[in-house]
C-alpha cells in the first residue's frame, strides 16, 4: 500500500490510499480510501508508516540544538586517513593528544585565541561537534597550553617522520619565509622589523617552512623578527643535513633568500644545489654585454645560456608573454600631466615609467649537476602561478622591483627573465 497525490485540476489534489497488483501480467492499481479529508500532518505520519518508519506527533518534537558537523568531520577525517594522529605520538597523558589534533582542526576550520578555542570546544558553549567527535569534554585554556607545550618537545621527532616520508637525496625542497605582528610584551623573539601584514609599530617574528617538491609542509621554525630573510638559511641548512641526514638536495628559493653570497658562503661549502633568481641589475647587465639577444625569443620561449660572471652555473631564459603584456602596457591617463591655461605655463608633460620586472620575471640561479624537467610555457621560471603587477609611481622598492634609476624602457621581451641554477638542480632545459 501507499499514499498518491493524483491532480484534480483547479480543485486540491485527491489524496488516495492505493495498493498495486499484477492481473495477468499487467500491473493494476486500486484505491482502497479516499483521504483527502485529512491533515497534512497526518497524511505524512501515515506515508511514515506505510514505508516502515516511527511517527512521531509534532507536539513531541523540540529542537534543543543543533551543532555545525560536516565541516569538522571532513576535517578530522582527512588527518585520520593521512596518519597525522599516529605521527604526533602518544604522550603519557593520554588528553594531550586529542587537545592538540583539536588545536590543529580548530586552525584550519574556525582560527581564534586559546581561550575562544576552549570555549568552542566546551561543550556547553559549542560552536561544532568536534568536541563531542573526540569526546573533550570540558576544556579550558590552561590545557591546551599544556598540549602546546607537548608539540613543542616533540616538534624535532614530528619534522624527521615527516622529512623521512617526503623527503630524498636529490629531490626539489621549497623554502620561504613570511613574518607576522603580534601583541603583548612576553614574547622572546618578538622583535621590532618589516611587517609583511604593514602594521607599523607593532612587534614582528620571522618564520620560515621547508616543504616538499609538491608542497607538502615538513619543517617550520621561528626567528626573531628583525632577522633579515638570507640569514635564515644556513639553519636550514643544518637542518637537512644533520637532522635529516640528506647529503645531496636542490634547495629552490626567491632571489631575496638565495643571494650571491648565501651560495658562496653557506650553498656552495654544504655541497647542496640550488635554484634562484638573479636581480634586475644582474639581468639589465647579461642583456647589455650580450649574453642574449631578444631575437632569440623570435622561435621559442626557453633557452639555455653562458656567461663568464657565473661560470660552473646554469642560466635559463624563459619568455612570459602574458607577463610581459601586463607590465608593457601604456601609461594611465592619470599619468599625464596637461598644459595649464596660463600663457606662461610650459608645455605638456608625459610622465612615464619603466615597467618594473616583477617576481615572474626574474633571472634564476641554480647549482652545476642538474636533472631537467619541463617547464609550462607561459609559467615563471620559479613556478610562480601569479604575475605581480608593476609598481605605482613613487612607491618604495621591494624585493620584486627594478630600481626606478632606469630612464628607458624595458624591452617588452626582458620580461623573460633568465633561471639562474646550480648544475645538478632540477632546472628546466632549453630545447
Amino acid at each position: 500500500m501507499y499514499v498518491e497525490s493524483v491532480p484534480n485540476r483547479g480543485s486540491p489534489p485527491a489524496i488516495l490510499l492505493r495498493e498495486s497488483f499484477r492481473e495477468q501480467g499487467r500491473v493494476r492499481k486500486r484505491t482502497l480510501a479516499n483521504l483527502s479529508d485529512w491533515p497534512t500532518s497526518l497524511v505524512e505520519g501515515f506515508r511514515t508508516l506505510l514505508k516502515g518508519g516511527v511517527a512521531v506527533a509534532e507536539a513531541g518534537i523540540a529542537i534543543r540544538r543543533s551543532l555545525p558537523h560536516g565541516h569538522a568531520a571532513a576535517v578530522l577525517g582527512t588527518i585520520r586517513a593521512i596518519g597525522l594522529d599516529r605521527l604526533l605520538g602518544r604522550p603519557s597523558d593520554k588528553r594531550l593528544a586529542p587537545l592538540a589534533i583539536a588545536l590543529i582542526v580548530s586552525r584550519l576550520i574556525s582560527p581564534a585565541s586559546k581561550l575562544a578555542t576552549a570555549r568552542d570546544l566546551a561543550a556547553d558553549t559549542a560552536c561544532s561537534s568536534l568536541g563531542r567527535l573526540l569526546e573533550l569534554g570540558a576544556v579550558v585554556e590552561t590545557e591546551l597550553y599544556r598540549a602546546l607545550d607537548w608539540l613543542g618537545a616533540r616538534q624535532a621527532a614530528i619534522e624527521t617522520a615527516l622529512a623521512r616520508r617526503h623527503l630524498k637525496d636529490g629531490a626539489l625542497v621549497l623554502y620561504d619565509v613570511s613574518s607576522s605582528w603580534l601583541e603583548g610584551r612576553c614574547c622572546e623573539l618578538a622583535r621590532f622589523g618589516y611587517s609583511r601584514d604593514s602594521k607599523k609599530g607593532k612587534l614582528q617574528i620571522v618564520y620560515g617552512l621547508l616543504c616538499a617538491a609538491d608542497g607538502c609542509p615538513v619543517a617550520v621554525e621561528v626567528f626573531e623578527g628583525n632577522t633579515a630573510d638570507p640569514m635564515t638559511l644556513a639553519a636550514q641548512i643544518d637542518k637537512l643535513k644533520q637532522r635529516f641526514g640528506l647529503s645531496r638536495v636542490v634547495l629552490v628559493g626567491d632571489r631575496g633568500m638565495i643571494t650571491s653570497a648565501r651560495i658562496r658562503d653557506e650553498l656552495k661549502p654544504a655541497g647542496l644545489d640550488w635554484i634562484t633568481a638573479l636581480r634586475a641589475p644582474q639581468i639589465r647587465a647579461l642583456l647589455d654585454t650580450g649574453a642574449f639577444q631578444l631575437s632569440l625569443f623570435d622561435d621559442r620561449d626557453l633557452a639555455e645560456i653562458t656567461a663568464p660572471e657565473f661560470a660552473g652555473e646554469r642560466l635559463i631564459v624563459c619568455k612570459n608573454p602574458l607577463l610581459a603584456r601586463i607590465c608593457c602596457r601604456p601609461p594611465k591617463r592619470h599619468s599625464v600631466s596637461w598644459p595649464s591655461s596660463s600663457p606662461a605655463a610650459p608645455a605638456a608633460k608625459v610622465k612615464t615609467r619603466s615597467p618594473a620586472p616583477s617576481a615572474a620575471s626574474r633571472t634564476a640561479t641554480s647549482s652545476p649537476n642538474c636533472s631537467t624537467s619541463p617547464l609550462p610555457k607561459t609559467a615563471s621560471p620559479l613556478a610562480a602561478t601569479t604575475p605581480a603587477s608593476p609598481r605605482r609611481p613613487g612607491s618604495t622598492a621591494s624585493m620584486s622591483s627594478a630600481p626606478m634609476s632606469r630612464t628607458k624602457p624595458w624591452p617588452p621581451m626582458m620580461w623573460s627573465a633568465p633561471i639562474r641554477a646550480s648544475p645538478a638542480s632540477s632546472a628546466p632545459s632549453a630545447a
